[in-house]
């Protein structure tokens, strides 16, 4: 059988005259790091001085022992950092230039020192360049001459750090006769029949040649197995009435082992030589082994053509789905220290959001196994680029022939997985070539289109034909419409955060809205780590260098402006109401959007995560706390939604219903003044059936007038036994509408009482319990400054005269009730 050995130790870095101890998988940045010769680039302004690192050749080295009685070893490389040349006793082994695909080379027989040398990845990307000619970029970088993570060399979000290194495992690979080169499960259900079409590939040595062997497959009890003659072979296996692998929400997520076998039974299968001592067992015919575990479900996606343009919907299992999702980008800026525990930890994070689809971003990496495991474990529909992103592409080799060999490589590695139920050509570049003023610069130089359009469809269809692909995101679907048309297929919706109010979401309804989002810092806990000893202030050194986005503070003080005093010397309260208009204005996209289900099929929120401690987008920050969107999120994501939604025709309740079962719920009307006071009050009887969206005119006599400064309107509903996430009661579910910004609305001073409620039970848990004496909007609790590992279980919360809520916190130690209200922020205009 195939022996494997793993070359995780004895691997040294040249660094200088030094050779430092190296960590592979790892990168030089994490090496460096590990021996004290590189301050945090994640700290201060370290990122800066921490250039010259990617501007330097590195050299891997470690011996190399070869001595298994094999046939055949392979020097098999998961993943390498970029452009390297391997060496073995000062003899060529091979080279590579993609950091997304792995590379074998045979070294049967060979010992020695192994070198692994990676020129600087700028030096590479220019001598690209050189043979390409230039392609526009939205960035300074040179990201699209080298087939390598593109934030490598800084985003609007991302530090530019450019690693090099052995980022995944390698290994030695020792066999004989034959071994499983690749294998490709197309799984479908016809009926009531889960069925498994097992193609495989076989890679022989020159003794193995013309050698009769045979392989057999199982899944669900279900066996299968055939004669392999040449190198390829296919094995169906029908599973009768499989269980259904669902969506989040939808349904439950049942996943089978499916396993295969490659055997040699002939009487002389062992052609090891004769020094090799190890026992024969009953298993010894067997060759190669594989092993995935996948889920039964269809995935269509309807892309049909209506009165309101083209659609974009995803269809599980005949089943039509909102898609409530999130775009990923890697979870560091150094993706080898990303542990499997880290990315359950940041999807569970999601999933608990009440999120049902990841979009795996273009400019990033296909990412692990272990987080597509968590995906088809946690029913998180994933959505994955190919990695293109924000830049025209060469389509002239060295690339062509790299872009194919690495779409193959990933299609073939993670179409196992239930959980993937779309490719995805590229993110922006369609739509940059049409609005981004490169046509005139290409002057008909390739950038990319033929892949989108061509190269990578070809290669889905031709390897993983039971999943849809799209060019890309955004994307009309032809050059008959506008590439970001919000009425045709996926649109990205930035014209709101970068010039107007957060309200403008609600002038349009996109068939399936792929990007948008709103800027906030991080946690202040992070700042405080990532900052130590600023004085932090919107604009300090260290607030602006972790800050990346072009005029990023500007941005954030005009959407604060819209609605309060921008504060003067309070950065805590800048701080709050930067997080709080961020929470408010990605849920009032969301909340319109739902509400014109089916229409628009989905919103994919920019983004859940962040690779390093930053002001950015995201609803968790770079230290893996929740800001106060992730709260936010779960409210507007959860299957069962009220909302007030003004528009043309008046203002509207609209209940959203994405669970399986009707809704019936009784909502309670209300008109208050300033101080609380009901002026007008009406019960609605509403119904809203499974999986749809209830739209009802609110009475005239209960809409505030449009220019009152002291009256506003409150919604409150039964989640129908679900759980809830607004409102002062469980399962209760709460809806507001205000005329006017919050600087022109007469509010009181906001007053409340603050209790604390040890809770019984193991571990560090505290309820605060306020009680309200006014109208007290927006009630943030920021748990990070009771301590550093304190979180609580709710976000913002608006509540009325005589109401009172309660806020679990664990993790912060020791506190009182000043501790408390130091902690609380809520709106305060005065």
């Amino acid at each position: 059988m195939k022996d494997v050995t793993q070359l995780t130790e004895g691997w040294r870095l040249r660094h200088g005259e030094e050779l430092l101890e190296a960590r592979v998988p790892g990168c030089v940045h994490t090496d460096l790091l590990a021996a004290q010769a590189l301050a945090d680039p994640f700290i201060g302004g370290n990122e800066t001085d921490a250039a010259w690192v990617g501007r330097r050749a590195w050299t891997y080295v470690r011996r190399l022992d070869n001595d298994s009685g094999h046939q055949r070893t392979d020097l098999v490389f998961e993943g390498l950092d970029t452009a390297a040349c391997i060496t073995l006793a000062g003899r060529p082994v091979g080279t590579t230039r993609n950091m997304h695909r792995g590379y074998r080379f045979d070294v049967t027989g060979r010992t020695g020192e192994l070198e692994v040398r990676f020129a600087s990845a700028y030096d590479e990307a220019a001598a690209v360049r050189a043979v390409t000619g230039e392609r526009p970029n939205v960035y300074p970088e040179p990201s699209q001459y080298i087939r390598k993570m593109a934030c490598n060399f800084g985003w609007d979000w991302g530090p530019t750090l450019v690693t090099a290194g052995i980022w995944r495992p390698v290994r030695l690979e020792h066999w004989s006769t034959a071994r499983l080169a690749r294998v490709r499960p197309l799984v479908t259900v016809e009926g009531e029949t889960g069925r498994v079409e097992l193609r495989l590939e076989l890679e022989r040595t020159p003794q193995g040649r013309g050698r009769t062997l045979h392989a057999e497959a199982e899944v669900a009890g279900v066996r299968a197995e055939t004669v392999v003659t040449g190198d390829e072979a296919v094995l169906r296996l029908d599973v009768p009435d499989p269980r259904l692998w669902w969506p989040r929400g939808y349904g439950e997520q049942p996943l089978y082992d499916l396993r295969l076998t490659l055997r040699d039974d002939s009487d002389d299968h062992d052609d090891r030589d004769d020094h090799d001592d190890r026992d024969d067992s009953d298993d010894s015919g067997i060759l190669d082994t594989w092993h995935r575990r996948i889920g039964f479900r269809t995935v269509e996606l309807d892309r049909s053509a209506d009165e309101h343009g083209t659609g974009f919907t995803l269809v599980v299992n005949g089943v039509r789905i909102f898609a409530r999702g999130v775009n990923w980008i890697p979870d560091d800026a150094f993706p080898s220290r990303i542990t499997p525990e880290r990315y359950r930890t940041r999807l569970t994070q999601a999933a608990d959001a009440n999120v049902d689809l990841v979009r795996v971003w273009g400019g990033g990496i296909y990412e692990d196994e272990a987080f597509y495991d968590a995906c088809d474990e946690l029913g998180l529909m994933v959505w994955q680029d190919f990695l293109f992103a924000c830049s025209a592409y060469p389509e002239e080799q060295p690339l062509r022939g790299e872009v194919e060999a690495e779409a193959r490589d990933n299609v073939v590695r993670l179409m196992p997985h239930a959980s993937l139920v779309l490719w995805n050509g590229n993110n922006e570049n369609l739509w940059g070539f049409r609005d981004w003023d490169w046509e005139g610069r290409l002057t008909g130089d390739s950038w990319g289109e033929g892949y989108y359009l061509g190269l990578l469809p070809r290669v889905v269809a031709e390897l993983d034909p039971t999943r849809p692909y799209t060019a890309g995101s955004p994307w009309s679907g032809s050059w008959d419409h506008h590439p970001n048309a919000p009425a045709h297929g996926t649109h990205h919706s930035w014209e709101v955060w970068n010039r107007q109010d957060y309200a403008e979401y609600r002038a349009s309804v996109p068939r399936f809205v792929a990007e948008f989002g709103w800027q906030a810092p991080p946690a202040s806990a992070t700042l405080r780590r990532a900052l130590p000893g600023e004085e932090l202030a919107p604009d300090s050194p260290g607030m602006l260098h972790h800050q990346k986005a072009e005029e990023g503070n500007d941005k954030l003080n005009r959407g604060i402006a819209r609605h309060f005093p921008l504060p003067e010397g309070d950065f805590d309260r800048w701080h709050y109401l930067a997080q709080l208009v961020q929470a408010r204005a990605v849920a009032a996209g969301i909340e319109h959007w739902r509400a014109h289900w089916p229409v628009c099929a989905g919103t994919v929120v920019w983004q859940l995560n962040d690779c390093w401690p930053v002001t950015s987008w995201s609803a968790i920050d770079g230290d893996g706390r929740l800001k106060p969107l992730h709260h936010e999120l779960r409210r507007v994501y959860a299957d069962r939604l009220l909302t007030l939604q003004p528009g043309a025709d008046g203002l509207v309740l609209a209940a959203v219903n994405q669970s399986a079962r009707p809704w019936r719920t009784t909502v309670t009307l209300r008109r208050l003044d300033a101080e609380g006071a009901t002026l007008d009050e009406a019960v609605l009887d509403v119904a809203a059936g499974a999986r749809s969206v209830a739209r009802l005119a609110v009475p005239a006599s209960l809409v505030p007038d449009e220019r009152s400064a002291k009256e506003f309107l409150v919604a409150d509903g039964g989640d129908g036994g679900d759980g809830g996430d607004g409102g002062d009661g469980e399962g209760r579910l709460r809806a507001l509408h205000f005329p006017v910004p919050d600087k022109d609305f007469a509010y009181p001073r906001p007053r409340y009482d603050v209790a604390l409620e040890p809770v019984p039970g193991p571990g560090d848990r505290v309820d605060v319990v306020v009680s309200a004496h006014t109208l007290v909007r927006d009630l943030l609790l920021q748990p990070d400054r009771l301590g550093p590992a304190a979180a609580c279980d709710s976000g913002r919360q608006t509540l009325l005269p005589g109401e009172r809520t309660r806020i679990r916190v664990h993790g912060c130690g020791a506190v009182g009730i000043q501790d408390i209200r130091a902690a609380l922020f809520c709106v305060d205009v005065r």
